[in-house]
């Protein structure tokens, strides 16, 4: 017996997001026994791109059940039978999180119809379940929506049936293997920065790893999310491109995005630097300024990957351009901040030192904070043994990076110059380089800075 299940969520990821419907489709193997469909009150508002996506708005729901109401009928549903998905494991992730916060162990055995769809029909030119059913003659009325996405999964399963009627013949265990390996068996296990392009020969997606060939892997057997899903399905082609190192494979990754904006680097959420350095005026004309994570409407002045990075970074400010721990929200009190009183603070927590004379402070401490006017060359490992990496910072701004022979490197200091390959300079670069260089500057870690 199979249980056919389709969810719509008020997001990807299950840890954060919640079930707006539910579809479950009951089978024998033969034929369909029982149905079940149901809008979800998430308790939480639907953003709108998923409205747009869905169609499901916050009105639909607001006199659904809650989850709790119908989670008694989901397990009856499904006791002692198999739950089949398209990326099964999506939706399978989101159901057992909803009984979690129950206090309920859901646990049942699933079957993806995407990986036995890759046994069963090899060669199609996608495995997504619009695609599929569209080239299998499957219609779906419904995309987007539970029950149209569980009733099209569930003629899918019937399709398979037809074709292989035993469960035993299933075994998915490296379905995705052959096209992994033709995907992968030309790619390094060397840092460097990798492509994806669909079957139109379109950059979708650039990504940057210190083992391309295991990176493009974990993309390839990723099914967590049903976006991460849709890129994959997508791939059909890889290239890459060699760095020697993680941060020229950062910097060129960094270049290439902005450049090409790929459709799956564009929808991405960046990660590397989750807080930002925000600023904002009070009441009394000082500027004060704020570590906090990302605001998605809101450019930070700097980023960081963690908050403590973030307030590091203001302790280095305040103590370097003597500026107040209070306004830079590192002390909390309602009068003056410690530094006032041992004379490290000019008095603009308790009005001694006028806004205007205060704030200069504040921006010269932001203009300076990366490199100053310093001019540097940052040497790293190449691409091989023969060579090194050569990033170029000059008056404090970054130039680019490029690759000179070992051989050349003491003989003349203009080669270094030379070899650069001009890239454009702006915040995210510069914060890649200095976190890079406080986390593996030194010999000791195959980075060097060569002053000129």
């Amino acid at each position: 017996m199979y249980a056919i299940l389709d969810v719509e969520t008020t997001g990807l990821s299950p840890a954060g997001e919640k079930i707006t419907e539910i579809a479950i489709v009951i089978h024998d193997g033969r034929e369909v026994t029982d149905t079940f469909e149901t809008l979800i009150n998430p308790e939480k508002k639907i953003p709108y791109r998923i409205i747009q996506m869905t169609g499901i708005t916050n009105q639909m729901v607001a006199g659904a059940p809650k989850f709790y109401e119908v989670a008694k009928k989901i397990v009856e549903l499904t006791e002692g039978k198999t739950l089949v998905g398209h990326n099964v494991r999506f939706d399978y992730n989101f159901l057992r999180h909803e009984f979690m916060s129950l206090g309920y162990d859901f646990r049942r055995e699933t079957l993806d119809t995407v990986k036995l769809g890759r046994k069963l029909i090899p060669g199609r030119r996608s495995y997504s379940l619009g695609k599929l059913c569209k080239d299998l003659g499957i219609n779906n009325h419904a995309r987007h929506r539970a029950a149209g996405d569980a009733l099209a999964t569930t003629r899918l399963l019937e399709l398979l049936l037809s074709i292989e009627p035993n469960p035993e013949n299933w075994k998915t265990n490296g379905v995705k293997s052959g096209r992994n390996r033709s995907l992968t068996e030309h790619l390094p296990k060397e840092p460097g920065v990798y492509y994806f392009f669909n079957n139109e020969g379109e950059l979708i997606y650039v990504g940057k790893s210190i083992n391309i060939r295991d990176r493009v892997l974990s993309h390839l057997n990723n099914n967590l999310h049903k976006r991460t899903v849709e890129m994959k399905e997508a791939i059909a082609d890889v290239d890459y491109e060699l760095t020697g190192n993680e941060l020229i494979a950062l910097l060129l990754e960094s270049a290439e995005i902005k450049k090409h904006q790929p459709l799956y680097n564009r929808s991405q959420r960046r990660t590397f630097f989750n807080y930002g350095l925000y600023s904002f005026t009070d009441d009394n004309g000082y500027l004060n300024l704020k570590v906090t994570p990302i605001i998605d409407h809101l450019s930070p002045l700097y980023t960081y990957s963690s908050m403590q990075e973030g307030k590091d970074h203001l302790f280095n400010l305040t103590g370097k351009f003597n500026l107040c721990q209070k306004l830079c929200g590192l002390y909390d009190a309602q009068g003056a901040c410690f530094q006032y009183q041992i004379r490290e603070c000019d008095g603009a927590c308790v009005g001694e030192e006028l806004p205007e004379d205060y704030n200069l402070k504040v921006h010269l401490a932001l203009e300076n904070y990366h490199f100053g006017d310093d001019s540097f060359f940052v040497i790293g490992k190449g691409r091989n043994e023969n060579e090194k990496s050569v990033v170029k910072i000059e008056h404090g701004k970054y130039c680019g990076f490029g690759f000179i022979d070992t051989a050349f490197m003491d003989s003349n200091l203009s080669l270094l110059h030379e070899c650069i390959r001009a890239q454009q300079d702006n915040r995210e670069v510069r914060q890649i380089i200095n976190s890079h260089l406080k986390k593996y500057g030194g010999k000791e870690n195959g980075l060097d800075i060569l002053d000129f």
